[in-house]
Protein backbone atom coordinates (compact mmCIF):
# COMPACT_ATOMS: atom_id res chain seq x y z
CA UNK A 1 0.00 0.00 0.00
CA UNK A 2 0.58 3.36 -1.13
CA UNK A 3 2.83 5.27 2.55
CA UNK A 4 -0.23 7.53 3.65
CA UNK A 5 1.65 8.97 6.45
CA UNK A 6 4.80 9.58 4.42
CA UNK A 7 2.40 10.79 2.25
CA UNK A 8 1.03 13.20 4.78
CA UNK A 9 3.75 14.56 5.76
CA UNK A 10 5.05 15.96 2.18
CA UNK A 11 2.09 17.45 1.55
CA UNK A 12 1.91 20.55 3.22
CA UNK A 13 5.19 21.77 1.57
CA UNK A 14 5.93 19.42 -1.45
CA UNK A 15 2.59 19.24 -3.29
CA UNK A 16 1.64 23.03 -2.41
CA UNK A 17 4.83 23.67 -4.40
CA UNK A 18 4.04 22.19 -7.44
CA UNK A 19 0.59 23.00 -7.56
CA UNK A 20 1.69 26.52 -7.07
CA UNK A 21 3.76 26.66 -10.39
CA UNK A 22 2.56 28.22 -13.23
CA UNK A 23 4.09 27.71 -16.84
CA UNK A 24 6.17 31.07 -16.04
CA UNK A 25 7.46 29.39 -13.45
CA UNK A 26 8.21 26.38 -14.42
CA UNK A 27 11.57 26.51 -14.07
CA UNK A 28 11.74 28.22 -10.79
CA UNK A 29 12.93 24.89 -8.66
CA UNK A 30 12.48 24.87 -4.68
CA UNK A 31 15.17 24.96 -2.03
CA UNK A 32 18.44 24.01 -3.23
CA UNK A 33 17.46 22.25 -6.49
CA UNK A 34 19.21 23.32 -9.67
CA UNK A 35 19.37 21.89 -13.29
CA UNK A 36 23.01 19.89 -13.43
CA UNK A 37 23.34 21.55 -16.52
CA UNK A 38 23.72 24.94 -14.46
CA UNK A 39 26.55 23.54 -12.69
CA UNK A 40 27.76 20.29 -14.67
CA UNK A 41 27.38 21.08 -18.60
CA UNK A 42 29.58 18.22 -19.86
CA UNK A 43 27.67 15.51 -17.93
CA UNK A 44 25.77 14.14 -20.40
CA UNK A 45 22.07 12.87 -20.01
CA UNK A 46 19.60 10.14 -21.11
CA UNK A 47 16.71 10.63 -18.62
CA UNK A 48 14.93 7.43 -19.18
CA UNK A 49 11.69 8.09 -17.56
CA UNK A 50 10.54 10.93 -19.56
CA UNK A 51 10.62 9.00 -22.47
CA UNK A 52 9.59 5.40 -23.84
CA UNK A 53 12.70 3.68 -23.30
CA UNK A 54 12.32 2.32 -19.71
CA UNK A 55 10.73 -0.79 -17.95
CA UNK A 56 7.03 0.68 -17.87
CA UNK A 57 7.08 1.81 -21.40
CA UNK A 58 6.03 5.23 -21.28
CA UNK A 59 6.84 8.88 -19.43
CA UNK A 60 6.20 8.72 -16.15
CA UNK A 61 3.47 11.00 -14.51
CA UNK A 62 5.65 14.33 -13.48
CA UNK A 63 8.23 13.63 -16.38
CA UNK A 64 7.75 16.94 -17.85
CA UNK A 65 10.97 17.33 -19.65
CA UNK A 66 13.96 15.02 -20.08
CA UNK A 67 16.07 17.09 -17.40
CA UNK A 68 18.64 15.84 -14.61
CA UNK A 69 17.38 18.35 -11.68
CA UNK A 70 19.45 17.51 -8.34
CA UNK A 71 20.38 19.15 -5.18
CA UNK A 72 22.80 21.51 -5.81
CA UNK A 73 25.99 19.69 -3.73
CA UNK A 74 24.99 16.88 -5.73
CA UNK A 75 25.42 18.97 -8.63
CA UNK A 76 28.40 20.31 -7.73
CA UNK A 77 30.24 16.61 -6.30
CA UNK A 78 29.10 15.11 -9.55
CA UNK A 79 31.14 17.97 -11.65
CA UNK A 80 34.17 16.82 -9.34
CA UNK A 81 33.89 12.84 -10.29
CA UNK A 82 33.23 14.08 -14.30
CA UNK A 83 36.51 16.49 -13.90
CA UNK A 84 38.17 13.52 -12.29
CA UNK A 85 37.32 11.49 -15.07
CA UNK A 86 38.57 13.51 -18.00
CA UNK A 87 42.06 12.42 -17.96
CA UNK A 88 40.86 8.78 -18.57
CA UNK A 89 38.29 10.15 -21.37
CA UNK A 90 35.12 8.76 -19.95
CA UNK A 91 32.02 10.68 -19.42
CA UNK A 92 29.04 10.56 -16.49
CA UNK A 93 25.90 9.65 -18.18
CA UNK A 94 23.06 10.28 -16.25
CA UNK A 95 19.72 8.21 -16.31
CA UNK A 96 17.83 9.86 -13.68
CA UNK A 97 18.13 12.07 -10.93
CA UNK A 98 15.34 13.75 -8.67
CA UNK A 99 11.96 11.81 -9.06
CA UNK A 100 8.80 13.17 -8.22
CA UNK A 101 6.62 12.12 -5.21
CA UNK A 102 4.03 10.90 -8.15
CA UNK A 103 6.13 9.12 -10.60
CA UNK A 104 7.60 6.99 -7.61
CA UNK A 105 3.62 6.27 -7.28
CA UNK A 106 2.95 5.81 -11.01
CA UNK A 107 5.69 3.10 -10.57
CA UNK A 108 3.91 1.25 -7.98
CA UNK A 109 0.61 1.97 -9.30
CA UNK A 110 2.17 -0.15 -12.81
CA UNK A 111 3.49 -2.94 -10.99
CA UNK A 112 0.73 -3.76 -9.40
CA UNK A 113 -2.06 -3.69 -12.04
CA UNK A 114 -1.53 -7.40 -13.22
CA UNK A 115 -0.06 -6.82 -16.62
CA UNK A 116 3.19 -7.28 -18.19
CA UNK A 117 4.25 -7.21 -21.67
CA UNK A 118 7.36 -8.97 -23.63
CA UNK A 119 9.05 -5.81 -23.53
CA UNK A 120 8.40 -5.36 -19.66
CA UNK A 121 9.43 -8.66 -18.85
CA UNK A 122 13.17 -7.81 -20.23
CA UNK A 123 13.38 -5.99 -17.34
CA UNK A 124 12.83 -8.70 -14.85
CA UNK A 125 13.34 -11.83 -16.57
CA UNK A 126 13.78 -13.93 -13.92
CA UNK A 127 10.85 -13.26 -11.97
CA UNK A 128 7.34 -11.97 -12.14
CA UNK A 129 6.67 -7.91 -11.76
CA UNK A 130 4.53 -7.74 -8.82
CA UNK A 131 7.97 -9.58 -7.01
CA UNK A 132 9.99 -6.57 -7.60
CA UNK A 133 8.59 -4.89 -3.95
CA UNK A 134 9.51 -8.05 -2.15
CA UNK A 135 13.34 -8.17 -3.72
CA UNK A 136 14.04 -4.52 -3.11
CA UNK A 137 14.16 -3.74 -6.58
CA UNK A 138 10.57 -0.91 -6.17
CA UNK A 139 9.86 1.01 -3.41
CA UNK A 140 6.53 2.87 -2.43
CA UNK A 141 8.80 5.67 -1.45
CA UNK A 142 12.38 6.82 -3.06
CA UNK A 143 15.82 8.41 -2.16
CA UNK A 144 15.28 10.17 -5.60
CA UNK A 145 12.81 12.20 -4.34
CA UNK A 146 14.86 13.92 -1.88
CA UNK A 147 17.35 15.10 -4.65
CA UNK A 148 20.41 13.35 -3.18
CA UNK A 149 20.15 10.20 -5.40
CA UNK A 150 21.37 9.38 -9.10
CA UNK A 151 21.52 6.81 -11.72
CA UNK A 152 24.41 7.08 -13.98
CA UNK A 153 27.03 5.27 -16.03
CA UNK A 154 29.84 5.36 -17.76
CA UNK A 155 30.35 6.99 -21.56
CA UNK A 156 33.72 5.97 -23.48
CA UNK A 157 34.80 8.89 -25.24
CA UNK A 158 36.57 7.39 -27.69
CA UNK A 159 34.30 4.52 -28.78
CA UNK A 160 31.81 4.24 -31.83
CA UNK A 161 28.65 5.46 -31.50
CA UNK A 162 25.81 3.05 -31.08
CA UNK A 163 22.68 2.65 -32.94
CA UNK A 164 19.65 4.43 -31.07
CA UNK A 165 16.83 2.61 -28.92
CA UNK A 166 14.08 1.73 -31.85
CA UNK A 167 10.48 0.95 -30.30
CA UNK A 168 9.83 -1.46 -32.88
CA UNK A 169 12.65 -4.18 -32.64
CA UNK A 170 12.65 -6.85 -30.30
CA UNK A 171 15.66 -6.65 -28.13
CA UNK A 172 16.64 -9.89 -25.54
CA UNK A 173 16.62 -9.57 -22.22
CA UNK A 174 18.44 -7.00 -19.89
CA UNK A 175 21.04 -10.00 -18.92
CA UNK A 176 22.03 -11.05 -22.37
CA UNK A 177 25.23 -10.33 -23.96
CA UNK A 178 25.51 -6.66 -25.25
CA UNK A 179 25.04 -6.65 -28.93
CA UNK A 180 21.73 -8.65 -28.42
CA UNK A 181 20.39 -6.05 -25.69
CA UNK A 182 18.94 -2.64 -26.19
CA UNK A 183 21.38 -0.32 -26.84
CA UNK A 184 22.83 1.99 -24.10
CA UNK A 185 25.09 4.56 -25.52
CA UNK A 186 27.14 3.66 -22.87
CA UNK A 187 30.42 1.31 -21.12
CA UNK A 188 29.08 -2.59 -21.33
CA UNK A 189 28.19 -2.93 -17.69
CA UNK A 190 26.85 -6.40 -17.79
CA UNK A 191 23.47 -5.37 -18.00
CA UNK A 192 20.96 -2.74 -19.16
CA UNK A 193 20.18 0.23 -16.97
CA UNK A 194 17.06 -0.96 -14.58
CA UNK A 195 17.81 -4.67 -14.72
CA UNK A 196 15.81 -6.58 -11.64
CA UNK A 197 18.07 -9.45 -11.72
CA UNK A 198 20.86 -10.85 -9.91
CA UNK A 199 23.62 -9.99 -12.38
CA UNK A 200 22.84 -6.15 -12.04
CA UNK A 201 23.84 -6.77 -8.30
CA UNK A 202 27.60 -4.66 -8.42
CA UNK A 203 29.64 -7.53 -7.01
CA UNK A 204 27.68 -9.58 -9.10
CA UNK A 205 29.91 -13.06 -9.86
CA UNK A 206 28.31 -13.61 -13.37
CA UNK A 207 29.50 -10.69 -15.24
CA UNK A 208 33.22 -10.62 -16.90
CA UNK A 209 36.07 -9.61 -16.05
CA UNK A 210 35.73 -6.19 -18.58
CA UNK A 211 32.23 -5.35 -17.15
CA UNK A 212 33.68 -5.85 -13.41
CA UNK A 213 36.33 -3.64 -14.32
CA UNK A 214 33.84 -0.30 -15.85
CA UNK A 215 31.82 -1.16 -12.86
CA UNK A 216 34.55 -0.64 -9.98
CA UNK A 217 35.37 2.22 -12.09
CA UNK A 218 32.11 3.74 -11.68
CA UNK A 219 32.38 2.63 -7.84
CA UNK A 220 35.44 4.37 -7.42
CA UNK A 221 34.92 7.26 -9.21
CA UNK A 222 31.85 8.23 -7.48
CA UNK A 223 32.92 7.04 -3.88
CA UNK A 224 35.83 9.18 -4.11
CA UNK A 225 33.09 12.15 -4.13
CA UNK A 226 31.29 10.49 -1.32
CA UNK A 227 28.61 8.37 -3.01
CA UNK A 228 27.32 5.19 -1.82
CA UNK A 229 25.96 2.65 -4.75
CA UNK A 230 23.11 0.63 -3.85
CA UNK A 231 24.17 -3.24 -3.95
CA UNK A 232 21.42 -4.30 -5.80
CA UNK A 233 21.97 -1.58 -8.85
CA UNK A 234 25.32 -1.24 -10.21
CA UNK A 235 23.73 2.55 -11.50
CA UNK A 236 22.31 3.49 -8.08
CA UNK A 237 24.30 6.40 -5.67
CA UNK A 238 23.56 8.48 -3.31
CA UNK A 239 24.99 11.41 -0.89
CA UNK A 240 25.07 10.68 2.27
CA UNK A 241 23.83 13.88 4.61
CA UNK A 242 21.56 15.15 2.09
CA UNK A 243 18.26 13.74 1.36
CA UNK A 244 15.81 15.70 3.55
CA UNK A 245 12.99 15.61 2.95
CA UNK A 246 10.84 14.46 -0.20
CA UNK A 247 9.08 16.33 -2.95
CA UNK A 248 6.82 16.08 -5.50
CA UNK A 249 7.32 19.06 -7.97
CA UNK A 250 7.33 18.24 -12.01
CA UNK A 251 9.92 18.37 -13.68
CA UNK A 252 10.34 21.24 -16.40
CA UNK A 253 12.27 21.66 -19.18
CA UNK A 254 14.96 24.18 -18.33
CA UNK A 255 15.04 27.68 -20.28
CA UNK A 256 17.61 27.94 -22.82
Amino acid sequence: MWNRKWMAAIAPAAFVVARAMTPAAAQALPDDFVYLREVAPTIRQDIRYAGINNFVGRPLVGYDGAECVVKRQVGLALQKVQQALAPQKLSLKMLDCYRPARAVHDMVVWARDGNETPAQKRYNPAFRKQDLFRLGYIAEHSGHSTGAAVDLTLVDLQAAPTAPFDARRTYADCTAAEALRAPEGSVDMGTDYDCSDLKAHTAAPSITAAQRSWRNTLVSAMAGQGFVNYAKEWWHFSLPGVAGRAYDFPISKRAN
